[in-house]
């Protein structure tokens, strides 16, 4: 079931702050203020299709931050997707602005400060979904943050009316929206890993990284070979051992570092995913070319800060939590 909350309910004097909390309990805590004096009105919707939370905000001018006062150890790891539907917007994260307009497209992550800003009376779907359910690398996830994807562009042209059709529908059956959120996440991981290798594409040294991102996919392809090495790519791809390096050190980690971590954070995804039946641990990191559970327990406890139960049981606890859906506050009258 759909929450609204509205000021226009509210006293004139009470509507911002009444908003600040309305958008803090429904999205992540951050800090409102409307660019014009005088009357300030504004609703958000809010519902879930499973792990996804979709929430629509149609507001006066005003500029939202997150501000780094505002994120603590205990927030969520949430990417969020902005879909302009009306109006325009911009924002920033990092040291990129997004403009835009509607139809277009913009990713943000929530565990990092940012800046929503609405120059004019306008609309936009937003969707958090968490960042473990996405089986893309967080580099590929920092290249495309506060970057404007047009609805012309590759798969934002199927994506983004699909999202904005999800968004506007009022109900969704719980299994129907389950599947749903899947079928979201699956899009935009392909998306994000479709605008990560262009703008690699577009990098000075071309073929250099036209041959990176072919070694990215090969292994990606076979993360849950356990033979997987530097030695196995290197002979795969038809070059040197020495080669391979070279072609490496302008990465962020190691070749060998980076397999790993890919493998952990499939493992960490899967941990987390919904099931009837659950794999056991040693299955799952099995599955992803552990053949060490000790290692694999070790290396995990390293990346994540707790072990891979503890980190099974957090997921289904914020599974049961989100399913159960956020309290709403009644509406003033």
């Amino acid at each position: 079931m759909s929450l609204v909350l509205d000021t226009a309910s509210v006293a004139e004097a009470d509507k911002v702050a009444y908003w600040n909390d309305a958008v803090t309990r429904t999205l992540v805590p951050m800090t409102a203020t409307p660019r014009n004096a005088g009357s300030f009105c504004a609703t958000i919707t809010t519902d879930r299709c499973g792990f996804l939370q979709v929430s629509t905000i149609e507001a006066d001018p005003e500029t939202v931050t997150r501000t780094p006062d505002l994120i603590t150890a205990a927030t969520p790891e949430l990417i969020a997707v902005g879909l302009q539907a009306t109006g325009r917007a911009s924002l920033t994260q990092d040291t990129r602005t997004a403009e835009l307009t509607p139809g277009d497209l913009v990713l943000y992550d929530t565990t990092r400060p940012y800046t929503l800003d609405h120059p004019e009376r306008a609309r936009i779907h937003i969707l958090q979904l968490p960042r473990h359910v996405l089986a893309v690398p967080d580099h590929d996830v920092r290249q495309i943050v506060a970057t404007t994807i047009h609805p012309h562009q590759g798969l934002a042209a199927m994506l983004s009316p699909f999202l904005s059709a999800l968004a506007t529908t009022t109900y969704h059956p719980p299994t129907v929206g389950e599947r749903l959120g899947g079928h979201v996440s699956d899009l935009l991981a392909t998306m994000i890993a479709g605008q990560s290798d262009t703008r690699t594409a577009n990098a000075d040294d071309h073929a250099t990284q036209a041959f990176i991102q072919r070694i990215r996919h090969y292994v990606n392809q076979h993360l849950a070979d356990p033979s997987l090495s530097p030695e196995s790519i290197a002979a795969a791809h038809r070059i040197s051992l020495r080669y391979l390096y070279k072609l490496w050190a302008t990465q962020d980690a190691t070749i060998s570092r980076w397999i790993q971590q890919r493998r952990l954070e499939e493992c960490s995804r899967e941990l987390t995913r919904r099931s009837r039946i659950a794999p056991t641990i040693s299955a799952v990191a099995q599955r992803w070319g552990f053949i060490n559970a000790a290692h694999f327990s070790r290396a995990f406890r390293g990346v994540y800060g707790m072990s891979p139960s503890e980190w099974r049981n957090k997921g289904q606890a914020q599974a049961s939590v989100a399913a159960a859906g956020k309290p709403g506050r009644p509406q003033r009258s």
